[in-house]
């Protein structure tokens, strides 16, 4: 047949196969009107999505960059919401055999958790601090150990945080100075961190 038989020659993709030597995929006829009736399809649903506007790739980039100032501003509004924090777990910190001690169900995410976690062990050595979270949907306990209080003590905050994450439903380990556990269970936070501050005790 003539090549006009072809009729709709669509290229798909364009790969190396060897040096000098390039692949083109391609589909053609009925195969190619399907592909361009399914690309306009949804090209029509993410207009729709975009209540109708008239330069869809611009919409979308203006999406993205006020995602991007969004999840800046929260990072900014949780970082400033941790330095309170801190302040608030200093004041109730207590001593338990000679280390300074505190342990809190916490509104952080995991990130600033750590972060608050290393500012304390450093400052307040000999320091023990257990915390839970729930923030973002998702279920953490972390253990903070001062290195001086693992060497004196023989704790290890991966081994800890391993058995206490039964109350949470889950699992996680870590270093000796620093671990997490992930789990399902927001019920048992408390009691975790309860079960942490009794083990300095005994």
């Amino acid at each position: 047949p003539a090549t006009g038989a072809i009729g709709l020659f669509r290229i798909e993709s364009e790969s190396a196969v060897a040096a000098g030597i390039r692949r083109i995929e391609a589909v053609t006829g009925s195969g190619a009107l399907q592909a361009q009736q399914e690309e306009r399809a949804q090209l029509a649903s993410i207009r729709a999505l975009l209540k109708g506007a008239a330069d869809p790739a611009q919409a979308i980039d203006d999406l993205l960059k006020a995602n991007t100032k969004m999840s800046k501003d929260i990072e900014a509004f949780q970082r400033a919401a941790a330095g309170n924090v801190k302040e608030d777990l200093i004041g109730k910190m207590t001593t338990l055999s000679g280390i300074h001690a505190v342990g809190a169900v916490l509104d952080l995410d995991s990130k600033n958790i750590k972060d608050l976690a290393f500012q304390l062990k450093a400052e307040k050595a000999p320091f023990f601090g257990v915390f839970g979270s729930e923030a973002g949907g998702k279920v953490t306990l972390s253990i903070a150990i001062s290195d001086d209080v693992v060497e004196s003590h023989g704790l290890h905050a991966g081994n800890l945080v391993r058995e206490l994450a039964s109350h949470i439903g889950g699992g996680g380990g870590g270093q000796a100075f620093f671990a997490t556990a992930g789990g399902k269970n927001a019920a048992g936070l408390q009691a975790a961190v309860d079960a942490a501050l009794a083990k300095l005790q005994g």
